[in-house]
C-alpha cells in the first residue's frame, strides 16, 4: 500500500532529494581526503577556500570566515591561527580602518589551495552533472 506523504512530496521528489544529499555527501568526503593528502585538516581547506572565494577581493575577516564557515568567531580566530602557524595564511591590517584585520593567503597557501581546487573541478562537474540529472 503506497501512503501520500503529508508534505505533499511523491517519491520521485525523495529519489531525487536521496540523489542530491549523496552526491553532497560524495563531494565532501572526496574533499576532506584530498585536504589531507596535501597534509591539510579539512577545516583548513575550508578556511583557504573561504579567504579565495570571497566575492571582488583577495582577503577576509575573522567575521567573514566564522559565517562562511558556519562557526563561532573564536573558532575562526583559532583556526586561522593554526593557519598562520602552518605558513598558509598572514593577518594584515585594513588600508582604510586600521582596525581591521585581513586574512590573506600566503603563496604556501596559494598553491595548495590551487592543488586542491584543481582535484575538485572533476568533483564539481560531477555533482553538477548528478544534479541536473536529479532535477
Amino acid at each position: 500500500m503506497v501512503h501520500e506523504s503529508l508534505v505533499g512530496f511523491s517519491k520521485e521528489d525523495y529519489e531525487a532529494l536521496a540523489s542530491y544529499r549523496s552526491a553532497i555527501r560524495r563531494a565532501v568526503r572526496e574533499s576532506e581526503e584530498a585536504a589531507r593528502s596535501v597534509g591539510l585538516t579539512p577545516q583548513q581547506h575550508q578556511l583557504l577556500l573561504a579567504v579565495k572565494g570571497q566575492i571582488g577581493r583577495d582577503w577576509a575577516c575573522i567575521g567573514d570566515l566564522a559565517e562562511s564557515l558556519q562557526i563561532r568567531h573564536h573558532a575562526a580566530v583559532g583556526l586561522v591561527d593554526r593557519c598562520e602557524v602552518a605558513g598558509l595564511v598572514c593577518r594584515a591590517r585594513g588600508v582604510r580602518d586600521r582596525r581591521q584585520v585581513r586574512v590573506l593567503l600566503t603563496p604556501k597557501g596559494e598553491t595548495v589551495l590551487d592543488r586542491l581546487a584543481r582535484h575538485s573541478q572533476s568533483e564539481l562537474d560531477r555533482l553538477r552533472t548528478g544534479l541536473t540529472v536529479a532535477a
